[in-house]
């Protein structure tokens, strides 16, 4: 074939519009090799004979499609192997979907507990109903002092350990105080490191789906440590309304230092669950 037939690497990237490495790398995987290569320059030259392969690489690598799979199909090119390519390339785009709707889902949540967290008053107690979730959790006692040490966060890991995507997420840990502490009005101690998971969330473990709660609840800017004032508030409520305690309190740090070094914007809410006594 005539040198003047020939294309340039350069030239052909500018075709296909993909980078010169990008050719490179066909060749080395084996691809598309060059029609010709200049013995004393090392330029490489490429005829319309490959132009066919590269129409069908750019094709498939625009469906997604990994190079592996198309090396493949460039070797052994028939009709019943594209069809069953473009099969399997249909389900995994519809599984990248619905990652992505996940995905979207919990930012969406993310979102609106930040905007909670920012607008919603502070400092006021109020009884709400809170709907039905699931917690993963784990049964430790650690005291409100270490609540920041290596001892909690290894907890929050341990949670997550064996899963296929992390659903440890911003917002959605907390630490609870048991009915029976809570009945003593002691606050000096957690009993429980949770996990609250997202109605997407795929867990393997051990998780406890909680049916409607009536809480009494309050917010207030700050964290952990400076939870017991606000815990004894909640207490003096509950005596005065009559209510009795039904399970361990929810203690969830809505801003921290996960969202931002400004301490005077930590946000944390508690909320303990409450039946009336009559």
């Amino acid at each position: 074939m005539e040198k003047q037939e020939l294309f340039q690497i350069g030239d052909v990237a500018e075709l296909f519009h993909i980078s010169v490495g990008s050719l490179r790398h066909y060749e080395k995987m084996g691809l598309v090799k060059p029609e010709y290569i200049d013995g004393c320059t090392g330029y490489r030259y490429y005829s319309t004979r490959q132009f066919e392969c590269l129409n069908t690489i750019r094709y498939l690598r625009v469906l997604g499609m990994p190079l592996s799979q198309i090396d493949g199909f460039l070797k052994n090119r028939n009709l019943e192997k594209i069809q069953e390519m473009l099969i399997q390339q249909r389900e995994a785009v519809i599984r990248k979907q619905d990652e992505l709707k996940n995905i979207e889902r919990k930012i969406e949540n993310r979102l609106q507990q930040l905007q909670d967290a920012v607008f919603l008053p502070k400092d006021t107690i109020q009884v709400k109903k809170v709907a039905p979730r699931r917690i993963a959790y784990l049964r430790k006692d650690f005291s409100i002092n270490s609540y920041e040490s290596p001892d909690f966060e290894t907890s929050i890991l341990k949670l997550g350990q064996g899963q296929k995507d992390t659903v440890i997420f911003l917002g959605k840990v907390g630490a609870g105080i048991s009915k029976e502490r809570l009945a003593a009005e002691q606050y000096d101690q957690y009993n429980i490191v949770f996990i609250i998971l997202d109605e997407e969330d795929q867990f393997a473990g051990r998780f406890e789906e909680l049916q409607e709660e009536m809480c009494v609840t309050i917010r207030f800017c700050g964290s952990h440590k400076d939870a017991p004032a606000y815990y004894r508030k909640l207490a003096e409520y509950i005596k005065l309304h009559d209510y009795r305690i039904t399970g361990f309190s929810k203690e969830i740090t809505m801003i921290d230092f996960g969202m931002t070094t400004d301490v005077s914007q930590f946000v944390t809410e508690i909320q303990i669950p409450v039946r009336p006594k009559k």
